[in-house]
């Protein structure tokens, strides 16, 4: 199994991904052609499945890394995405350090964790079964959304949870914990992103976050963040679509 995107956000390198939440194996291809070094694919705010989720996969597929954010901290999910191939997961809304320590639990093979044994498109539907098997403890991404103030609250010990490989900030839903619905620029918002920051970087701690735009991102790049998705698929055909109509129209 390839590890390489584990190994690129250890070394702290620049990751440039975008969000997916429409079932569109086109929509995967035409973004692993472009560029991005991995692919946001989106089973908590989507309406996709499990096999749309692995259409998007095969579709990227090998140029393009996914990394699966899951709807919830229960371990059929992490056992479903991680079978079907993805090189990490995205554990949303995780605000203690038991729900940190149950996330990376779901993601281990025993004796390291909890994660069940199947054969499924991860194992090559069971030609690399026994490889699988013994890197995958290695290889898979375990990443910690931080999007609520109580989180915040414990960053401090929920970032140095072991098996935890980066942090990444949701900045609206953390704005909307703190009674600032649709304001993630609120000098109080930010201020609770710079304590994320601040904790994250005192053990070298990868950090990721989400912007709107290309130009939203650049302040996060600039100050250390290394895991970056910028914009969502509706967003950006959307964005596109208007720019043409306001040219021609």
């Amino acid at each position: 199994m390839k590890d390489s995107f584990k190994a690129s956000l250890a070394g702290h390198q620049l990751l440039v991904g975008t969000i997916i939440t429409l079932p569109s194996p086109a929509i995967a291809e035409i973004y692993s052609l472009s560029g991005f070094d991995w692919l946001f694919v989106d089973l908590e705010h989507s309406a996709m499945s499990i096999s749309d989720a692995q259409a998007i996969l095969q579709a990227a597929a090998p140029q393009t890394p996914c990394i699966i954010r899951v709807p919830a901290i229960e371990d059929v999910w992490f056992k479903k995405t991680l079978d079907i191939g993805a090189a990490g997961i995205i554990v949303p809304n995780v605000r203690t350090t038991q729900e940190a320590e149950r996330a990376v639990q779901f993601c281990k093979y025993p004796p390291a964790g909890t994660r069940s044994v199947g054969i499924a498109r991860a194992q090559g539907y069971g030609d690399r079964f026994q490889e699988y098997l013994a890197s995958a403890n290695d290889a898979i991404a375990v990443i910690l959304q931080i999007e609520h103030i109580d989180a915040v609250q414990h960053i401090e010990d929920i970032v140095r949870v072991p098996g935890i490989d980066s942090l990444f900030v949701g900045p609206y839903d953390l704005a909307a914990s703190m009674g600032k619905m649709g304001r993630p620029a609120d000098p109080e918002v930010q201020d609770a992103i710079l304590r994320i920051k601040r904790a994250a970087e005192a053990i070298k701690r990868p950090l990721g976050i989400f912007a709107p735009t290309a130009e939203a991102v650049q302040p996060y790049i600039q100050t250390g963040y290394t895991l970056v998705a910028v914009g969502i698929d509706t967003l950006l055909l959307g964005d596109a679509a208007k720019t043409i109509t306001a040219l021609l129209k």
